[in-house]
């Protein structure tokens, strides 16, 4: 009982919070104050989720507190049959509702809900590391049809033999980068490549990086200083692809404000036949730079202090194994190994992602008792 005391009194005090902003978000000064707005609007979100299990949470006490009460007095058959029956459900609903309430009040990733920048690059093992980003990519492309998330590729380095040396796309849909920030790693292949002539096992790896994508007010730019150029697009499109300069290219001086030294940007976008668009995503591309640039010192300082068995912040860690041999992949930061290779790589990673999502709740739950002791 004294955990639910302990539970109730935190929620409890955020009562009073829930109201204030419930009020705050309707006001037309916040609302005219964009940055602030959308801020407390997903602070209403979660809280609001929280009011809701706080109210589950009170009733399915009152029910215990009810059905013991009716089986300590009532001596009617049916009555007793029925609160016996609720006592049973609401003790077993408790430890669960319990367990929700912990994770609710564990503070979320404010990233969590944006969109993502996604980057895989073939790593050590030449023309077999591009080969296994493009793999990699046609995973992610099929995971993200799957959830119903929106990709778009922004550029791409195709390989010599296949694949990409590097490729770069947006991910908007759903809470994208708190599903996807967990692949952020160096992904490591082992397997017979298709030009290796004795048989042999190589291995290879490429790299993945994903990133919260930037919104308009997440970062200062002085759209006035980028400077712009125009090319004719390359490659494969059709008549108009190389004749109409659609590709854009901007540069722009950045002074970095955690060590105050200033460097130029270069970004190129050809992906489409369109000017305005091609310059939109350059745009975004730059805003997302700059946004992960400036935020580094603090995720890294997050990644430090938090004990859990998922690293997030270290992007050069070897994450995840894929044996073609023996037909397994394997998550190191969790010691999880799956079967289902064809499976997985077709797109179906939700279960390993899942996986990862409870080791890190479980940690970020744990952490929160060890810093309240």
């Amino acid at each position: 009982m004294a955990d639910s005391n302990n539970i109730l009194e935190k929620l409890d005090g955020l009562v009073a919070r829930f109201e204030e902003v419930s009020t705050l978000i309707t006001d037309p000064a916040v609302i005219a104050d964009q940055k602030r707005y959308v801020k407390l609007t997903k602070e209403y979100k979660e809280l609001d989720d929280l009011m809701k299990a706080r109210k589950e949470y009170i009733q399915t006490l009152a029910n215990i507190e009810e059905a013991k009460d009716i089986l300590a007095n009532e001596s009617d058959a049916d009555m007793r049959e029925m609160a016996k029956e609720e006592l049973d459900n609401s003790q077993e609903r408790l430890p669960e509702l319990e367990e929700e309430i912990k994770i609710l009040l564990v503070p979320a990733d404010p990233q969590d809900s944006k969109n993502a920048i996604l980057e895989i690059r073939g790593g050590t093992g030449g023309d077999e590391a591009a080969i296994f980003a493009g793999d990699l990519f046609r995973m992610y492309v099929k995971f993200c049809e799957s959830k119903g998330w929106k990709l778009e590729v922004s550029s791409a380095n195709e390989g010599a033999a296949g694949g990409y040396k590097e490729i770069i796309c947006s991910i908007t849909g759903d809470n994208v980068y708190g599903t996807m920030k967990y692949e952020s790693g160096v992904h490591r292949v082992q397997r017979v490549p298709a030009t290796e002539t004795q048989g042999r096992v190589h291995t290879s790896a490429a790299s993945v990086a994903v990133l919260p994508e930037a919104e308009e007010f997440d970062v200062v730019i002085n759209e006035g200083e980028i400077k712009w150029d125009t090319f004719r697009s390359g490659g494969a499109g059709g008549q108009n692809v190389n004749k109409v300069e659609s590709g854009v290219r901007l540069r722009y001086i950045w002074k970095n404000p955690n060590t105050g030294i200033s460097e130029e940007i270069l970004i190129e976008c050809t992906e489409t036949r369109d000017q305005p668009k091609n310059k939109e995503r350059a745009l975004a591309r730059l805003r997302t730079f700059i946004y992960d640039k400036e935020h580094q010192k603090y995720i890294d300082d997050i990644a430090s202090k938090r004990k859990t068995m998922v690293s997030t912040g270290d992007r050069s860690a070897k994450i995840r194994t894929y044996n073609y041999p023996q037909g397994r992949i394997t998550d190191h930061r969790i010691g999880m190994t799956v079967y289902k290779f064809d499976d997985m790589l077709n797109g179906n990673i939700d279960e390993m992602v899942d996986a990862l999502i409870t080791a890190d709740r479980a940690a970020k739950i744990e952490n929160s008792i060890e810093s309240q002791e």
